[in-house]
């Protein structure tokens, strides 16, 4: 991929690249909607992610390429409002050039600009994350400056809250930051704390991308957002980290029905996530594979971000041999299903999970097997 993009960047520029960066994606892989509500997570760094590639220019134009557009869009480096259509992706790394100041960071000025990628779009990898921090990494590099890895993660997140307006929490861009080979990222949310947690066993992850719709900017994600805040007021705490199972059983009858679900399932999600870490530091895969699968069933009758394409793939994978577990990863409203399995899970058994699929709704979902990768880095 490094050799592919300094080729494209010389085909679309006329020059070499200066500096070349990667972010992988990640699977969210336990604590589903738990970042910003101040609780813990797991995710994986996965060994596909987004490439940028860079070089200054001596005047003020920014020239944004990207391959899956095949076009370029020209700013001035004074332009700093949000672009639509096409040229929305650019909204991400418009975003970081907005957040450095921020972080005491230098903002560059102009620039070429080309990013490609390996991870299919919409199917909850967090392809927005690790453009957020490949482009990071891309600017700093441009301008001479160091980060340390946290600051980096906080430009994304911040970028994403700020500028595309998405109120995520840093859940994705802190796996996309922090992820190592053979590892989880386990990070609190609240501090926030990031460690790695050794993933041991015949472990492998099987992503099936339903192409259904996942746009989190859609109202959704803000509604579900909304939703937790509104519980968190009403339970008297600043996030619902805070709260008790038996304070929010308790309230079911204060707060709105809504409410009262996504503030369950949360403080539920919290406890998975606590006991996916000791089952994974006793290598008891079988343990971590029912949480998966628990995870789903409460974002699908409590926090109701799953769809019924995610659930029949749930259904089917679940009960099927050589997996341990199988939840929705990402924001959910369509996108994909995860599924923790060993190694006899092969080719011949996902094609027959993803033919049942396209009997029952006309498509067949993407299938991809994915492994742990390194985190963001200058390449």
């Amino acid at each position: 991929m490094k050799q592919k993009i300094a080729a494209l960047f010389q085909q679309i520029h006329g020059r070499e690249a200066t500096v070349i960066t990667r972010a992988p994606g990640r699977i969210e892989f336990i604590g589903n909607h738990t970042d910003y509500n101040g609780g813990t997570v797991l995710g994986a760094s996965i060994d596909r992610g987004v490439w940028v590639a860079v070089a200054p220019r001596t005047d003020e134009k920014r020239n944004f390429y990207s391959e899956f557009t095949g076009k370029t869009v020209t700013l001035d480096a004074s332009v700093s409002a949000k672009q639509t259509d096409e040229a929305s992706w650019i909204n991400y790394p418009l975003g970081v050039i907005a957040a450095l100041p921020a972080f005491g960071l230098k903002a560059p000025d102009g620039f070429d600009y080309v990013a490609t990628s390996d991870l299919p779009t919409g199917a909850g990898l967090s392809s927005s994350a690790a453009i957020e921090l490949a482009s990071g990494l891309a600017f700093l590099g441009l301008t001479g400056q160091q980060a340390d890895r946290e600051t980096l993660v906080k430009i994304g997140k911040h970028a994403e809250n700020n500028f595309v307006g998405v109120p995520c929490g840093i859940l994705d861009q802190g796996v996309s930051g922090f992820g190592k080979a053979d590892h989880l990222v386990f990070i609190d949310c609240k501090g926030p704390r990031f460690d790695t947690v050794p993933l041991t066993g015949d472990a492998h992850f099987w992503i099936f991308n339903t192409h259904t719709k996942h746009a989190l900017v859609d109202g959704l994600y803000a509604a579900r957002h909304r939703e937790c805040m509104e519980a968190a007021k009403t339970l008297g705490v600043s996030l619902l980290v805070e709260a008790t199972p038996a304070q929010v059983d308790g309230a079911k009858d204060t707060l709105s029905a809504d409410a009262w679900k996504r503030a369950k399932h949360v403080v539920e999600e919290i406890a998975r996530v606590d006991a996916a870490v000791k089952a994974l530091e006793a290598g008891d895969l079988a343990a971590v594979g029912k949480l998966l699968t628990a995870s789903h069933r409460s974002s699908q009758t409590l926090f109701g971000n799953s769809t019924e394409e995610l659930d029949f793939l749930v259904d089917t994978l679940a009960g099927a041999a050589n997996v341990y577990g199988a939840r929705l990863t990402g924001g959910g409203f369509g996108g994909a299903v995860m599924a923790l399995t060993n190694s006899a899970f092969g080719e011949a058994q996902a094609k027959a999970v993803a033919d049942a699929y396209e009997k029952k709704y006309g498509a067949a979902p993407d299938v991809l097997h994915m492994r742990t990768g390194a985190g963001a880095q200058v390449a």
